[in-house]
């Protein structure tokens, strides 16, 4: 079974620092891309980074310079690394990797969260 799990999340003062990691459990085939995602209060749910497997990476604008996304695939996780924080950062922040059913259809698998709050 394929299974997403994020870690790190936390309360952090402003201008303060967190990495996430999401570790891909139980699946059988590479995720590509693989990204991570927040959703504020009320907010929907929007693209902060994501990596393809070739290693191209795409930032958020509000993000650029300040956050870093990688990934081990030895390891078969993912980490955003996130710099000079804010308060409108604070965020559940979600792993996505885009992969396939076991049929061969795709399908978007997700993690379920963790919460970034940054306190001002």
């Amino acid at each position: 079974q394929v299974q997403l799990v994020e870690s790190g999340g936390g309360l952090v003062q402003a201008g303060g620092s967190l990495r996430l990691s999401c570790v891909d459990s139980g699946s059988i085939f590479s995720f590509n891309p693989m990204g991570w995602y927040r959703q504020a209060p009320g907010k929907q749910r929007e693209l902060v980074a994501r990596m393809t497997s070739g290693g191209r990476t795409d930032y958020a604008d509000f993000v650029k310079g300040r956050f870093t996304i990688s990934r081990d695939n030895a390891k078969n996780t993912m980490y955003l690394q996130m710099n000079s924080l804010k308060p409108e950062d604070t965020a559940v922040y979600y792993c996505n990797g885009e992969g396939f059913t076991l049929t061969g259809a795709p399908k978007a698998y997700w993690g379920q969260g963790t919460q970034v709050t940054v306190s001002s």
